[in-house]
C-alpha cells in the first residue's frame, strides 16, 4: 500500500480525521507498518510514527483514519516497492500544467511553478531490495533514509545528489558502497550499521564534509589509511566489529568528539591520543586492552568507559591529565590497587570499578566531592566491613572520611588534609594561607576547596584567584550559607562555579554580573528562588539546582537564551510553564524527576530543541509510566499526538 503522492507542506499527515490545509511538499516519508497491531502512516518530516503504542489515543478523533488491515502478511522483498510517480515528483503534473489562470488565482500557492522540491525522503521498513537508478532525478534531496530494508546494493546514481547531507543505509545487506557516493560534496551524516561491511573502502577519505559516521555492528577488521583525512568527523561509531589495529593517522581528527570502538578486538590505543584534544566520550569496553594510556592532551575528555578489558593499574598521570572527567568504568578488569591520585579526578560522578582484584580503598576517595555513583562490589576488599559497602556510595564515603579525621587526630597530619591538597583543597582552618597556593592556581586555574566544612572564604583568596587568571570555582560539599562577597572580584573570568552541598538559602544579585559563566552547579541548598536579573547570564550553558525547595521554575530562568541544560530535580515543583520554556530556544536537556507535577500539558511535545526529558516520580496520571520509560522520543510523540488540533 501506498500513500497519495500528491503535494503538501513540510508536514502533513495522511487521511487525518480532522481537516488540512493542502501546502507545499519538502518530505515524504513511506515507511512499512508495523506487523501484528493496527498501524499507521504518518507523513513527517524525517520519519513516520508506525508504533500502536505511540499513537493509541483514548480520543478516537486523535487517531488517523488510514489503517491497515492487522490479518495482511508483513511486506516480503521487491524489486522495487515504489511508485513511479515518486522519481518525478519534482516535476508537475499533467494536471497543474493545465490548470488555467482563473483557478491558479484562487489558490496561487498550488500553481505549478511554486511547489517546492522534494528534499526529506524517508523509505525505511518497506523491505526493499532495489533502489532505481532513477533516483538520481530527486536532485534536491538532503535528507535520504533507507533504513531497515533488504538492500544488498545501491546504484551508482546515487552520487549525483549532490545536496545529499544525511544518508541512512542501516539495517541492510550491504557489503559495499558504489564508488560514485564517496564524492558527494555536501554528505555531513552516513549511516552504514548493521550491514556486512568486511571493511571500510579508502575512498571515504574524500567525504571531506564528514561529521557522523557509524558503521557499528557490521563484520570490519580494520580501518583504512588516510581516514585521519576526515577532520571535520565529531562522532566516529564502530561497536560490534573486529578491529584489532587503530591506524596512526586516527588521531589526525581534531574535531573528534565521540569515539565508540566497544566490542572489537582491539590490544592497545594509538600513543599519540592526546592529539585528539576535542574528545569528550571514549567507548572501548569489550576488548583486549591490557594498559591504559595516560591521556596527556585529552583534557576534555568527560567520560571513559573501559570494562571488560585486562586493564591491572590505572596510572598516575592519567589521574593528573584528566580534570573534566564525570564518569569512569573499570569494571571486570584486572586491577589490584587505587592510586591515592584518583582523588585528582575532582569532577568525577561515577566510579565503577566492581569485579576487580581490589582489596583496599583509598581514604582519599572521600575528597571526590562529586561523585554519586561508587560501584566496588565483586572485589575482596578487606579494609572495609561488608554491610558498610552493601549500603552503598554515601555510606562508604563517610567511613572513608571517618577514617582520615581519625588518623588526623592520631598522627597530627591528616591524611584527608593531604588528600585535599593533593586535590586542590585547604588542609586547615578559613585563613587565606590553607587554601591553594600561587603555583596550583595558575597552573590549574582552578579554586577547589571541598570537604573541609568552611563557612566563609576570605576576600584575599579571590583576589589572589583573579590575578592568577583562575576560571574555575569550586567550593563543594562544605557548609557556606552566603555566595562569598568575594566571587565579585571574578565576575568577569569566571566560567564554571560550583556551590553544591552546602546551606545557602538565597543567591545574590550580583551573579547576574558574570560575563563569562558557562556552568553553575546550585544543587543541594536551602534556594527557594532565583534573583530577576539571573536570566541576563547569556552565557550560561548548564544550570543545575536540583535538591533544593523551589516550588516553581524561577521567571527568570525564561529569559536564558543560551542555556542546554537545565537540571531541576528532587524539588517541589508543581507546575511546567511551557510558555516560558517555548522562549529558551537552546534548552536540548530537561530534568524535572522527583517533582510535585499533577499536570503534562501536551504542548510540551512541540518543543522539538528537548532530545533529553526526565519526569519520572511526579504524581501525574499522563502520560503512564511505561510511556516514560521509553525515553524522550516515546514521551514527546505522545504529547504531540494529544496537541488539540
Amino acid at each position: 500500500m501506498c500513500p497519495n503522492l500528491s503535494k503538501s507542506k513540510s508536514s502533513i499527515k495522511i487521511a487525518s480525521s480532522k481537516p488540512t490545509r493542502k501546502k507545499q511538499l519538502t518530505s515524504f516519508c513511506m515507511c512499512a507498518p508495523h506487523p501484528r497491531r493496527r498501524s499507521y502512516y504518518q507523513i513527517r518530516e524525517f520519519q513516520m510514527a508506525s508504533s500502536g503504542d505511540e499513537l493509541e489515543s483514548e480520543d478516537p478523533d486523535d487517531e488517523l483514519e488510514l489503517e491497515l488491515d492487522l490479518d495482511e502478511p508483513a511486506p516480503q522483498p521487491s524489486e522495487d516497492a515504489l511508485p513511479e510517480r515518486l522519481y518525478d515528483i519534482n516535476e508537475a503534473d499533467a494536471e497543474s500544467k493545465a490548470a488555467t489562470l482563473e483557478q491558479l488565482s484562487i489558490k496561487d500557492e498550488d500553481a505549478w511553478w511554486n511547489q517546492v522540491p522534494l528534499t526529506n525522503l524517508d523509505l525505511s521498513s518497506n523491505a526493499l531490495s532495489h533502489i532505481s537508478p532513477k533516483i538520481e532525478n530527486l536532485q534536491s534531496l538532503t535528507v535520504l533514509i533507507l533504513h531497515d530494508n533488504a538492500l544488498v546494493a545501491l546504484p551508482a546514481e546515487i552520487g549525483k545528489l549532490e545536496k545529499l547531507m544525511r544518508l541512512n543505509v542501516s539495517r541492510n545487506k550491504l557489503s559495499d558502497l558504489p564508488r560514485e557516493l564517496y564524492s558527494l560534496p555536501e554528505l555531513r551524516h552516513l549511516n552504514i550499521s548493521y550491514n556486512e561491511f568486511s571493511e571500510l573502502n579508502p575512498d571515504i577519505s574524500d567525504l571531506h564534509m564528514l561529521e557522523f559516521l557509524d558503521a557499528g555492528h557490521n563484520s570490519i577488521k580494520s580501518l583504512p589509511g588516510g581516514i585521519g583525512f576526515l577532520v571535520r568527523l565529531t562522532a566516529l561509531l564502530l561497536p560490534y566489529n573486529h578491529i584489532k589495529d587503530l591506524p596512526p593517522d586516527l588521531v589526525n581528527m581534531r574535531s573528534l568528539q565521540r569515539l565508540d570502538l566497544m566490542q572489537n578486538d582491539l590490544t592497545c590505543l594509538p600513543e599519540d591520543m592526546g592529539l585528539l584534544r576535542k574528545l569528550q566520550f571514549l567507548y572501548i569496553q569489550h576488548n583486549d586492552i591490557m594498559e591504559l594510556s595516560d591521556f596527556e592532551g585529552n583534557e576534555t575528555l568527560t567520560e571513559l568507559h573501559a570494562s571488560n578489558n585486562y586493564i591491572s593499574n590505572i596510572p598516575i598521570s592519567m589521574c593528573e591529565n584528566l580534570p573534566h572527567l564525570k564518569v569512569l568504568d573499570l569494571r571486570d578488569n584486572k586491577i589490584t590497587q587505587l592510586p591515592d591520585e584518583l582523588c585528582l579526578l575532582r569532577n568525577l560522578n561515577r566510579l565503577d570499578v566492581s569485579n576487580n582484584s581490589i582489596d583496599t580503598l583509598p581514604v582519599s576517595l572521600a575528597a571526590l566531592a562529586h561523585l554519586i555513583s561508587l560501584q566496588v562490589e565483586g572485589n575482596p576488599i578487606k579494609s572495609i566491613r561488608r554491610d558498610i559497602l552493601q549500603c552503598g556510595t554515601s555510606r562508604i564515603l563517610r567511613t572513608l572520611q571517618e577514617r582520615s579525621m581519625a588518623k588526623s587526630k592520631d598522627e597530627g597530619e591528616s591524611d584527608s588534609g593531604a588528600g585535599a591538597r593533593l586535590c586542590g583543597g585547604q588542609a586547615g582552618n578559613d585563613t587565606a594561607a590553607n587554601y591553594p597556593d600561587r603555583y596550583k592556581l595558575r597552573h590549574t586555574r582552578t579554586l577547589a576547596v571541598n570537604l573541609e566544612e568552611i563557612t566563609d572564604v576570605p576576600e584575599e583568596v579571590f583576589q589572589l584567584a583573579q590575578k592568577e587568571g583562575v576560571h574555575v570555582v569550586d567550593f563543594a560539599r562544605n557548609q557556606l550559607r552566603t555566595v562569598p562577597d568575594g566571587l565579585q572580584h571574578m565576575q568577569n573570568i569566571v566560567t564554571e562555579l560550583v556551590l553544591a552541598h552546602n546551606r545557602i538559602g538565597q543567591v545574590p544579585q550580583f551573579i547576574s554580573q558574570f560575563t563569562r559563566i558557562t556552568l553553575l552547579n546550585l544543587s543541594n541548598n536551602l534556594l527557594t528562588d532565583l534573583p530577576k536579573e539571573f536570566g541576563v547570564l547569556n552565557t550560561l550553558r548548564e544550570l543545575n539546582i536540583a535538591n533544593n525547595r523551589f516550588s516553581f521554575l524561577p521567571s527568570g530562568l525564561y529569559d536564558l537564551q543560551g542555556l542546554e541544560i537545565l537540571i531541576a530535580s528532587d524539588n517541589h515543583i508543581n507546575e511546567l510553564n511551557v510558555a516560558g520554556l517555548q522562549r529558551m530556544p537552546r534548552l536540548s536537556t530537561l530534568d524535572l524527576r522527583n517533582n510535585d507535577i499533577d499536570f503534562i500539558p501536551p504542548i510540551l511535545g512541540t518543543l522539538t530543541n528537548i532530545t533529553h526529558l526526565e519526569l519520572v516520580g511526579n504524581p501525574f496520571r499522563q502520560p503512564r509510566h511505561q510511556i516514560l520509560m521509553k525515553g524522550t522520543e516515546s514521551i514527546m510523540s505522545y504529547l504531540r499526538d494529544r496537541v488539540p488540533r
